[in-house]
């Protein structure tokens, strides 16, 4: 079905080149920017990929115990929404971070039902050692920039985090909507 709806469409493309319609300016891919995205990506979790492989955990795992480090009592349901990822998916990674003690999970105070998250001393230890290596990355990435090229490196990156669905962890991080403290979340 795909290859009748493609020659389809390829037929329909060549009798609109034919009649001589305008064509929609679609703006070239940004192959440079597409690629130092992904090269830049892969060298910024590359850096704690390699500590993460010593205790048997992966991108996941330092994902969550980020946030849950950087938002103490962030509730297990806003970790799912800041993740986009499954229950199932998070139940895996969480469980392991419980079991070795990187994260504890306590009952909220008003409602006994909500799931807490909250890093141990082990599990801030990690992410100190992980937010270091990333750190020094930046740092050496940021080296001659001037302040006014920092804060627009921040808007880009800004600007490339879709919007559609803000998570209450990015409007703390962005400094929209309820900040930390109201939000229930506070921002170290």
């Amino acid at each position: 079905m795909p290859d009748i709806k493609l020659a389809e469409h390829a037929a329909r493309s060549v009798e609109g080149a034919a009649r001589q319609e305008p064509v929609r300016d679609v703006p070239a891919p940004r192959w440079d920017i597409i690629e130092l995205l992904f090269f830049a990506y892969r060298d910024f979790v590359g850096d704690p990929d390699h500590v993460l492989d010593q205790f048997g955990f992966g991108r996941a795992h330092h994902r969550v115990v980020h946030f849950v480090h950087r938002y103490p009592g962030l509730k297990v349901a806003d970790l799912l929404d800041v993740l986009r990822i499954t229950k199932q998916s998070l139940g895996r990674v969480l469980k392991q971070l419980l079991d070795e003690g990187y994260i504890v999970q306590k009952s909220g105070a008003a409602d006994r039902r909500q799931r807490l998250l909250f890093a141990t001393a082990k599990g801030e230890a990690l992410v100190a050692r992980l937010a270091g290596l990333q750190t020094d990355r930046i740092t050496r990435a940021l080296r001659n920039f001037t302040a006014g090229e920092v804060d627009a490196v921040g808007r880009f990156l800004s600007g490339m985090i879709d919007r559609d669905d803000p998570d209450k962890v990015l409007q703390t991080i962005l400094g929209t909507g309820k900040t930390g403290a109201d939000s229930g979340m506070t921002k170290e």
